[in-house]
Formats: structure tokens, C-alpha cells, sequence
């Protein structure tokens, strides 16, 4: 005898209290593994799929692509206790459970590749109908609707179209994008109405795009709002040349293994740097009235995607070498453009490194990753005039900047820091002190 097990959105842990649902990667009928991804969900950290710990065939999904779901609402449900049969003709077992309903937990065995199973009736399940064109759960008066996609339910939103009065055209009385903006053409206009309802505030009004801030870009955007409220920051900068840092670079990557980034070299210099001033590498507990120093460096850097800056963390920068920190920042900047950076990933930095030279500018002053106490910032290398040995030439001049909580330090301090780096920048020799 099968039953019915609903699987609800975990939680995904620091802090965070919903995700939005980007896409199904289960169909209603599909025979699942346990720890089988079944959705891929963004979080305001982090895009993640999230593992269902039952095996069984899905019964039904909530949720359209586009819904914000709050953790703990129903996602799927798995008829466990069935016996479907596996690849070669033999009945498999789906009774089992993994038990874990956390993200990233999961068993070590890879997921069996999806299959579909003709759904028969299961005991206490309740029948299916139509959801988005598919089968699924019988629909309340306030329920889903069978609309195409999140964009029609967005076009319906703005221009205040209440969907429940549409007859949809698609399969299965599927409301399409035709007939929404057909309803909205054969609408009376304002003037043709005695007293036209308020514009609603959603509306886009003509030359005006509107993007929500939510998910990822919604959290980066409180999180730089609290900053600049609760840190009086400053900045500080100094020009150094770099000549001779591209060349003990090449003449790293010349003398063959892996290649060695301009970014890691950076990052061995900071962490250098934070050791002599412990003091930047710390967090002001605003409550307690303390501030909190750091024996570890946990270094954030700026990596920009397609979803928008994202600032993952390379845990315990400070005993890496170069090779090593070369590694886990192209690790990591990948898993940031594919959208797979965890939230831990993302959280926990105690000191950030910007490289906005790759943006092809100077210099600028950044807005600290709250709760850090400071960043260092680094402009694009260029050939520039410079007095070398006495004389004008022609060097790899790079701009530095430092901007630093100035309830944790004072001038004195930011400004040793950010000559000691130019040091380093300028004389990489001065690195073999610490090594």
C-alpha cells in the first residue's frame, strides 16, 4: 500500500525565511531517488536545487516557476511504498527515506535518472487536475491558476487584470499571454467609465521598466542600505607600481604548474597585510558596544553574474599560498556565474578584496560588506609615466584604495595598511618575510 508523503521547503539555513521557485526539475508522474533534486529555488543568497529526501513517484507540485514559497509551505508529493519497476525489468522498493531535509545534505550515491510512471490511484491521495497545463492538485476558488507562466500573471498584476474573469484559450482552459492582452484591449477605457478605479501602483507607465528587488538583488540592496547607515566609513588611497609584481607573476607561471591569478597574488598581499594590522580584519558588535577581532581571515571578493555582485568567501585565506588561492577563486567565481554558490559561500567574511579594475576603472570608494570592517580596492594596471631610479619611465601603475570603519581604527592604522600593501604591490620581496 502506497502513501502519500508531502515534501515542504526546507530551511536553508542563515537566516533566510523563503525562496522563489526558478525551476521544476520533476514532473508530475516522474519516479524520484531519494536526495533527488526536484526543484531549483533562489534564495536571497544563492541559487540551490533542493534535494527531496523520499523516493517515489510525484503525485503533485505547488507552485508555479516564479512563486515565492515561505519555508516550511508544501512543495511536492511523493507516493512512497510503490513498486516501479527499475531499469532491467526487476520491481524496485521506494519505501525508504533519507530523512534529511536540509539543503546540501544528501546521500552519496548519484540520483537515479528520472523516469516516468503511469499514475494509479493512490490511497488518500487526492485526485489530480490540471495545474500550468500538467496534472496536479485539485484547485481551491483562491488557489493557482492555470496560467502559462509567471510573465502573464505579472502583465495580468500591472495593469490591474483580475485573471479569475478570464477563459483561457490554451489546452485545458490554459490562460495564455494572447488572451491577457486581449482582455486588456477590449477593457473600457478610463474615459469611457463613469469613475475609473485608482491606477494601481504596480502599474508601468510608459518609458518606465520596473525591476523588483527581491531574491539576490533584494538582499544586496539591504545589506548596502544597512552599511551606509550604520558605518561611518573613509577611504583612503595611494598609487603604486606594479611593474614588478606582473613580473614575478610570469615569471611564477613561466616555471610551469598551475597558473597562478593576479587576484591570488592580491590576496596573499592583504592577507600579509592583515596580520601586521589586525585591526581591519574585525566587526563592530554595535549591541555590546565591543569591537570583535578576528584570528582567521575569511577574504570575500566582488564577482559579478548575471543575476547581479555577488561576494563569495574563501575560508581561511590566510594559510593558503598563491596556488591554492588561485584555485578556490576560480572555484568559486564559476559557481557564482552558474548560480550554485551555497550560502555558506556567501556569508561569514570578515575582510573583502574588490577588484574593479577588471571594469576597466582607477579607483573608487566602495560601500563596506556589512558586518566587515573594511575593503581594499584595486584599479586596473595601466602604463603610465612614473619616477623610476631618479628617472621618468614608463611603469604598471595601479591605484589602491582602503575604505575602513573608522570605529575600529583610526587614520594612522588604515593608512599603514594601505602603504604596506603598496609595499608588496610595488616590492614582492617584501612577502618573503612572512613566508
Amino acid at each position: 500500500m502506497a502513501q502519500v508523503l508531502e515534501f515542504k521547503l526546507p530551511d536553508l539555513g542563515e537566516g533566510l525565511t523563503e525562496a522563489e521557485i526558478v525551476r521544476w526539475l520533476v514532473e508530475i508522474g516522474d519516479v524520484v531517488a531519494i536526495d533527488q533534486p526536484v526543484v531549483e529555488v533562489e534564495t536571497a543568497k544563492a541559487m540551490v536545487e533542493v534535494p527531496c529526501p523520499y523516493g517515489g513517484v510525484v503525485t503533485a507540485r505547488f507552485g508555479e516557476e516564479g512563486t515565492e514559497l515561505p519555508v516550511g509551505a508544501p512543495l511536492i508529493t511523493v507516493a512512497v511504498g510503490e513498486r516501479a519497476p527499475s531499469g532491467g525489468g526487476a520491481e524496485e522498493d521506494r519505501t525508504e527515506s533519507s530523512g534529511n531535509v536540509l539543503v546540501g545534505y544528501g546521500t552519496s550515491e548519484a540520483p537515479a535518472r528520472r523516469r516516468r510512471a503511469r499514475q494509479e490511484p493512490v490511497a488518500g491521495a487526492a485526485p489530480a487536475t490540471a495545474v500550468n497545463g500538467r496534472a496536479g492538485v485539485p484547485e481551491a476558488e483562491d488557489g493557482p491558476l492555470p496560467v502559462i507562466s509567471p510573465l502573464v500573471r505579472r502583465l495580468a498584476r500591472q495593469n490591474g487584470l483580475d485573471l479569475r474573469e478570464l477563459t483561457g484559450s490554451g489546452p485545458d482552459g490554459l490562460i495564455l499571454r494572447a488572451d491577457v492582452e486581449y482582455a486588456l484591449r477590449a477593457a473600457p477605457r478610463p474615459a469611457e467609465t463613469a469613475a475609473p478605479a485608482p491606477r494601481p501602483a504596480a502599474t508601468v507607465a510608459p518609458g518606465e521598466i520596473r525591476t523588483p528587488l527581491k531574491g539576490m538583488r533584494g538582499a544586496v540592496a539591504d545589506k548596502l542600505s544597512r552599511s551606509r547607515r550604520e558605518i561611518p566609513d573613509a577611504t583612503c588611497w595611494v598609487d603604486a607600481d606594479a611593474t614588478e609584481l606582473m613580473r614575478a607573476r610570469t615569471a611564477m607561471n613561466t616555471a610551469g604548474g598551475p597558473k597562478i591569478s593576479l587576484l591570488a597574488l592580491l590576496a596573499r598581499i592583504c592577507t600579509a597585510a592583515l596580520a601586521r594590522f589586525p585591526e581591519l580584519n574585525s566587526t563592530v558588535d554595535a549591541q555590546a558596544r565591543e569591537v570583535v577581532q578576528f584570528d582567521h581571515v575569511h577574504l570575500g571578493f566582488a564577482a559579478q553574474t548575471d543575476r547581479g555582485l555577488v561576494a563569495p568567501v574563501v575560508r581561511d585565506a590566510h594559510a593558503r599560498d598563491a596556488e591554492s588561492l588561485s584555485a578556490e577563486f576560480t572555484r568559486l567565481t564559476e559557481a557564482g556565474r552558474a548560480g550554485t554558490l551555497t550560502p555558506g559561500e556567501l556569508t561569514g567574511g570578515t575582510f573583502t578584496l574588490n577588484n574593479y579594475g577588471v571594469f576597466g576603472v582607477d579607483g573608487s570608494t566602495p560601500i563596506i560588506n556589512h558586518p566587515e570592517a573594511a575593503m581594499l580596492g584595486v584599479g586596473r594596471i595601466v602604463p603610465k609615466p612614473w619616477v623610476h631610479g631618479g628617472e621618468l619611465a614608463v611603469r604598471q601603475v595601479v591605484q589602491l584604495s582602503l575604505t575602513f570603519d573608522h570605529r575600529v581604527c583610526d587614520g594612522g592604522t588604515a593608512g599603514g595598511f594601505l602603504r604596506y600593501v603598496a609595499d608588496c604591490v610595488e616590492q614582492p620581496a617584501v612577502l618573503l618575510r612572512t613566508l
